[in-house]
């Protein structure tokens, strides 16, 4: 079945292909310097049960003037794409809210927030702003057990947790995303089904859905929660013909910096990288200083790494403007022509020669 080609995936690759552009950097770690009451979160919802404190997926109802706020910030920085306050808001993390009735609001919320930002930018100066829709891991894991005197047991199914991403993604769309960001990936099974979530959408609607994939290292291994390599995992979602391909959280950029570079030489997609400020201080707390982060990732655009670069936690739009002021002198990575042949993947990359 033919499909109809996204305009926006055309647009940012004609953008990336000029500069390395910006993305957003944390909701998180910035919801929490409002200092918010549990009424803050709950709003109106007098009928949930649950503590809603930490609901940060909620605020887009019960305070959208902060997550607005947070993301006008990010623009205002010199963010090129701001992606939707939606790490969790899917039914299997809002379950521990019992809000889990919510989430196709929840992300039609969101992405009208973050599509309405956009567009105020890109029609004050005509630079063209592009919207993702957020998705995180879950708090399930389909390649490990919870339970360590049964290692066959699943919490999840593939097609149940499928269905949770697909869910996600159609609201997500809806509500005006340009693309789906898979992130945060600590497991690669994970991420498999939410691209065939999004490859269903896809196919249900004749319409291109470009989708951006961003792995987690775990340790300093080099691999994600589920044991991959990060050339593993380029060769294992390589299919999906991704939009980007890359690396966020776990580290800073200091850290994350070999294997980004060992992703950039592997990977035939744009590379996005948005690591958090540094590593947390013992009370949890980001310190590294926009300044610090902005000279490592212009490191990393001085060495050809990297064609869209942002923040993860702990990042502030302040960051986000050293990245932009670090990197606008740098081309953007250039992408490879890799020969044709079968490459395979287990927990290590395989390439069969002949």
């Amino acid at each position: 079945m033919t499909r109809v080609p996204s305009a926006a995936a055309r647009r940012f690759r004609a953008a990336a292909a000029e500069r390395i552009l910006l993305t957003d950097g944390a909701f998180g770690t910035m919801i929490q310097t409002y200092g918010l009451s549990e009424e803050d979160y709950r709003g109106s919802f007098t009928d949930l049960t649950h503590d809603q404190k930490g609901n940060n997926d909620l605020l887009v109802l019960t305070r959208p003037d902060i997550i607005r706020e947070i993301t006008e910030a990010y623009l205002a920085a010199g963010s090129d794409m701001v992606s939707t306050n939606t790490f969790n808001a899917n039914r299997v993390s809002e379950a521990d809210y019992g809000a889990e009735h919510l989430v196709r609001e929840l992300n039609i919320a969101a992405a009208r927030i973050a599509r309405d930002a956009a567009d105020k930018f890109e029609a004050q100066d005509g630079r063209p702003r592009f919207v993702a829709g957020a998705i995180g891991p879950t708090n399930k894991t389909l390649s490990l057990s919870p339970d360590v005197n049964d290692p066959g047991y699943r919490a999840i199914g593939f097609d149940e947790l499928k269905d949770v991403y697909r869910e996600q993604a159609e609201a997500l769309l809806d509500g005006g995303c340009d693309f789906i960001l898979i992130e945060t990936v600590f497991d690669t099974l994970n991420a498999k089904a939410a691209i065939v979530a999004v490859l269903e959408i896809a196919e249900a609607r004749q319409h291109e859905i470009p989708v951006m994939l961003s792995m987690t290292i775990t340790d300093m291994s080099g691999r994600n929660l589920s044991g991959h390599s990060v050339e593993a995992f380029t060769y294992m979602v390589r299919h999906a013909c991704p939009l980007t391909i890359g690396l966020n959280c776990a580290f800073g950029a200091d850290l994350m910096r070999p294997y980004l570079k060992e992703m950039a030489q592997v990977a035939d997609s744009l590379i996005m990288a948005y690591p958090n400020a540094g590593l947390p201080n013992d009370l949890g707390a980001y310190d590294e200083q926009p300044h610090t982060t902005g000279g490592l990732v212009g490191d990393w655009a001085k060495d050809g790494l990297v064609n869209v670069v942002g923040g993860c936690c702990g990042t502030t739009p302040p960051h986000i403007a050293a990245m932009a002021a670090a990197v606008k002198d740098f081309a953007p990575r250039a992408l490879h022509d890799h020969a044709s042949v079968t490459r395979l993947a287990g927990l290590d990359p395989f390439v069969m020669a002949a």
